[in-house]
């Protein structure tokens, strides 16, 4: 196992460009599925989870072929099989948007419960019951996996119980086949959600919406392939922000899709952190007034996620630490997944001055001199959280079960060696 050998202290600064958006790359390879015909993505980010989704796709008979760094060539000539390798696909939650794609195109799927980030239960309840309003009969095995298995999709208004991502690009895929029009409410409208429909429609399907909370599909007989590009992660972009301001450095973020950013950048200027717009460049300078802004008649500041176009939670673990930084007071309230913030105990053991309310809420009262300390990955963003927390502490800190980043973000210690940090990868020994 790898670990990262983290010396902080020292400012980051430069140019950094953010890799594809991992949570587009992932359905937008699972459309291959759905055509016969050869199709090219672009800018796919080379992490792990994506790999895995690659290895996912070959074993269900899909011919994969890297033709760059970040381009991938896939040829879904023929299915030949509608179980994918069980133990990856178990280790990924990606590996759940198989279901809809091989519906559309085989007609069944063998699936395990999908895997990923511990960060709360997180049901599939709402991937079955549209599947089964387009036509799915499904088994829970005693396994808890799932055979899936339709006689022809039929379109259908479905209206999700939550507007769930992957839901919706799970629908999405076994509704822009199926026969006839079905209609998507309260269907989730984040930036790759919308990327994944510009794909579709780039095969030829016909979806109205885009962008807002309801869809509107007419299926179609046959998609054909295309060539398509995956948009910048503005998670990534949100990190980089945060990396910036917890090191006093100075970043120069190259396309960074500022168009996705909008309320992203409003919390961080809550935070007393502002970055200038440049085309579709954004730059982070290094002075930064890292004061807190309450809200008004003086009442404590909250930083709270909620569905697009609100804060992403995926952005909460880096904002918590970003908080550390800043003078004041800031309640973090992840009203999404219940266990995201069970991280913070090593924030704290760094010098962070946080109270853990509840599951959902901590009170982060800065600024706090952060300290080196021995760390563990528990997922991806939390994961890059602490990373950034122990460039900005002072010493030489230890990261542990690295690979949790590695899966979302690509080869981060050699761009950050770049940057000016000091980090090193090695074997845990």
């Amino acid at each position: 196992m790898d670990q990262f050998i983290v010396e902080g202290g020292f400012p980051l600064s430069g140019e950094i460009t953010p890799t594809g958006n991992k949570n587009e790359a992932l359905p937008v390879l699972a459309t291959a599925i759905l055509t016969r015909e050869p199709v090219i993505f672009h800018n796919i980010p080379n992490i792990m989870d994506i790999q895995s989704m690659l290895e996912l796709l070959e074993s269900l008979g899909v011919q994969v072929t890297r033709t760059g760094a970040h381009t991938v060539k896939l040829h879904a000539q023929s299915i030949s099989s509608n179980t994918p390798l069980f133990h990856q696909a178990s280790l990924i939650r990606g590996s759940f948007l198989l279901a809809g794609p091989m519906l559309a195109r085989y007609g069944s799927v063998h699936l395990p419960g999908p895997g990923g980030d511990t960060i709360g239960v997180r049901p599939v309840s709402t991937h079955l019951l549209a599947l089964k309003n387009l036509g799915t009969e499904i088994e829970l095995t005693g396994e808890g996996s799932y055979r899936m298995f339709t006689q022809g999709l039929k379109g259908a208004d479905i209206y999700l119980d939550e507007a769930s991502v992957t839901s919706t690009e799970n629908t999405i895929m076994a509704a822009v086949t199926a026969q006839g029009n079905t209609t998507i409410y309260n269907a989730a409208c984040e930036p790759h959600v919308q990327g994944i429909c510009h794909c579709l429609n780039a095969m030829g399907a016909k979806i109205l919406g885009i962008g807002s909370n309801t869809l509107f599909i007419e299926g179609v007989s046959h998609l054909h392939g295309c060539e398509y590009t995956i948009m910048p992660d503005h998670i990534e972009v949100g990190s980089f922000i945060g990396l910036a301001a917890v090191t006093r450095g100075e970043l120069l973020i190259r396309n960074a899709g500022v168009k996705h950013l909008r309320m992203i950048l409003m919390m961080f200027e809550k935070m007393g952190v502002e970055c200038e717009i440049q085309d579709d460049d954004l730059f982070v300078s290094k002075n930064q007034k890292m004061e807190i802004r309450s809200d008004p008649f003086e009442g404590v500041a909250k930083i709270d996620d909620a569905p697009w176009p609100a804060f992403p939670s995926d952005l909460l673990s880096i904002m918590t630490v970003v908080a550390t930084q800043c003078s004041g007071t800031v309640l973090i309230f992840e009203k999404m997944f219940e266990s995201r913030l069970f991280w913070v105990d090593k924030l704290i053991s760094m010098g962070a001055k946080i109270i853990l309310c509840d599951p959902h809420r901590v009170v982060v009262t800065g600024p706090s001199p952060l300290v080196s300390a021995p760390l563990y990955s528990p997922d991806i963003r939390a994961g890059m959280a602490l990373l950034i927390a122990a460039l900005g502490a002072k010493g030489k800190s230890v990261m542990q079960n690295i690979h949790q980043i590695d899966r979302g973000y690509e080869r981060i210690d050699e761009r950050l060696q770049k940057l000016g940090a000091h980090i090193q990868r090695t074997q845990q020994v």
